[in-house]
């Protein structure tokens, strides 16, 4: 078993009140960090680990309460070089290939199943992180996890601010020069969500960042194989799925008028086109004024996303 989860787990108070946070690293390197709610059920019908997409990090304390109401465990993961396991050195958000989160996510995974054995997994991920926990529930699923819900996850996006030779280069960019700058643009959707943008959420925007984050040639091509994959038809996840979306795309611009109601920072055709190749339990889940993290949308979007998702875990776990 995975030392972090042979040693005790050193749980310490979190940035968000009622929460609390450990390190999975090992004690030599700095690894993901864990949190959950302070208090938790004591015998949960199924344990929700929430993981984040790019330029984010956990701060959804509505999305742990709405799983608890329902009878489950809450954890969330921020990933390595995001959020609480960003350090002052690191390169925001860097991968060299979606194994490395991947890598995050199972020893999560093996640390809930020592705090709760015998009972199910499901992992709720979100943009990138949906990506990334469809390529791992393919490859090496932990074996509690029961089913997977993909939050608007990262299978094509709006190309804006990509320059047309760094696309057509990305290979030879993200194996020569890992560490070139493809596109760098500011995050209207983050600031959007914020309530200095007159939005609804409170966030930290040093971790979630209004002036976004750089993306590297090697997170892009690493994005990219793992895109070119599940079109391929190359993934097989044995659990169920829920893929979920919103139904339109727009422009990530200031002065569009529906940003409240669309999704400006991924492709919502791309997510349905894809979504049937992940395996042959896929049940897909179109949200109507859903925004990119449904969970974050406004009241009405938001609730029927989170009612849906939970009828959904119901159906499949029991």
């Amino acid at each position: 078993m995975d030392e972090v989860v042979e040693r005790d787990l050193s749980w310490r108070a979190d940035i968000l009140p009622d929460f609390e946070q450990v390190d999975l690293g090992a004690p030599e390197q700095r690894g993901p960090v864990l949190v959950r709610p302070v208090h938790q059920a004591s015998a949960p019908r199924a344990v929700v680990l929430h993981v984040h997409g790019y330029n984010d990090y956990f701060f959804q304390e509505h999305l742990a309460h709405a799983f608890m109401d329902a009878g489950c465990a809450f954890y969330a993961l921020d990933l390595r070089r995001a959020g609480r396991s960003l350090a002052p050195d690191d390169i925001p958000h860097l991968m060299h290939d979606v194994a490395e989160p991947g890598d995050d996510i199972a020893r999560a995974a093996e640390a809930i199943a020592a705090l709760h054995p015998g009972v199910r997994l499901v992992v709720h991920a979100h943009s990138t992180g949906g990506l990334t926990a469809a390529i791992w529930a393919a490859d090496r699923p932990s074996a509690n996890l029961g089913a997977l819900v993909l939050d608007s996850p990262l299978f094509g996006r709006r190309e804006q601010g990509w320059r047309e030779w760094a696309k057509a280069a990305l290979p030879v960019l993200g194996t020569l020069w890992p560490l070139a700058e493809v596109s760098h643009r500011p995050s209207v959707y983050a600031r959007h969500l914020h309530v200095e943008g007159g939005g609804r959420w409170e966030f930290d925007p040093e971790l979630k960042r209004f002036e976004g984050v750089p993306a590297r040639a090697c997170w892009a091509l690493a994005v990219r194989r793992a895109q070119q994959r599940i079109a391929r038809g190359d993934v097989d996840i044995a659990v169920p799925v829920l893929v979920a979306r919103s139904a339109l795309t727009g422009p990530e611009s200031s002065d569009n008028p529906r940003l409240d109601e669309q999704d400006i920072v991924v492709d919502v055709e791309a997510i349905s086109r894809l979504a049937p190749r992940l395996g042959r339990r896929v049940t897909e889940l179109v949200v109507p004024g859903g925004i990119h993290e449904l969970s974050l949308s406004r009241r009405e979007p938001r609730e029927h996303y989170l009612s849906e998702v939970l009828a959904w875990i119901e159906g499949v776990i029991g």
